[in-house]
């Protein structure tokens, strides 16, 4: 079983996502080149952002295809001011019109709704002291943001966006940052922290367990890493 991840972002996802495959999946080793694979392997690259990441498309592709190794080929990008729907069709249109084609793996489509902070937002640890009662604000931005939507309770990937910020990208990101700071502790993108521990994937895991109809797309991510760990030979 190997996997080839082409991550759109370019710093938090080529940390945070190889710090999650070593828990859901520690049977795969990373390597360093696409032509390492052997058995039980994942290669993962970034696209440099958006909309980069479509450079990156064909030669991994290619990649794949002469490799001959590779079960899934995966792609994980944001869905940032669109559906979720809308970045499927948008990435499969243009595989399409490139007339690109996968010889022997499956492609397999993340979308984070919005980002990957719109995840992380879900660990409701974050909200709470030892006690596991909410913490008091330590300052005007968090205590704003959450009365205008309090992740602990609501799903954050379908939180709007605060009029302060151009993007739900970027306010999801910023309350991610004050609840961190809260904690007395930090978040961002070239320095994740806590994000990569075991722990706070497990907070993330027991979310989706006790909310189901919460974080569906961090769920099709999770479902996907079993379907992959039911395919491996015990």
């Amino acid at each position: 079983m190997n996997l080839y991840f082409l991550v759109e972002g370019m710093q938090s996802e080529r940390k945070v996502y190889p710090a999650w495959l070593s828990h859901l999946l520690p049977e795969l080793t990373r390597v360093q080149s696409y032509d390492e694979v052997n058995e039980n392997n994942y290669y993962l690259i970034s696209g440099e952002g958006y909309p980069s990441l479509y450079d990156f498309i064909p030669p991994s592709i290619e990649e794949i295809n002469l490799s001959g190794k590779y079960n899934y080929f995966v792609l994980c990008l944001d869905a940032e001011e669109n559906t979720v729907a809308e970045r499927h069709a948008e990435i499969i249109n243009f595989v399409n019109q490139e007339k690109l084609e996968l010889k022997n793996a499956e492609l397999v489509l993340i979308v984070q709704n919005r980002c990957l902070e719109s995840w992380l937002l879900g660990n409701r640890n974050i909200y709470a002291t030892h006690s596991q009662k909410l913490i008091h604000p330590k300052n005007q931005f968090l205590l704003d943001y959450t009365k205008y939507y309090d992740v602990s309770v609501n799903c954050p990937e379908i939180m709007g966006k605060y009029p302060d910020f151009n993007t739900h990208a970027q306010f999801h990101g910023a309350y991610l940052k004050v609840l961190f700071e809260a904690k007395n502790t930090t978040y961002s993108k070239t320095r994740p922290g806590d994000v990569l521990k075991p722990f706070y994937l497990e907070q993330l895991l027991a979310r989706i367990q006790v909310q189901p109809e919460q974080l569906t797309t961090f769920r099709h991510f999770i479902e996907f890493c079993k379907i992959v760990k039911s395919k491996m030979p015990n």
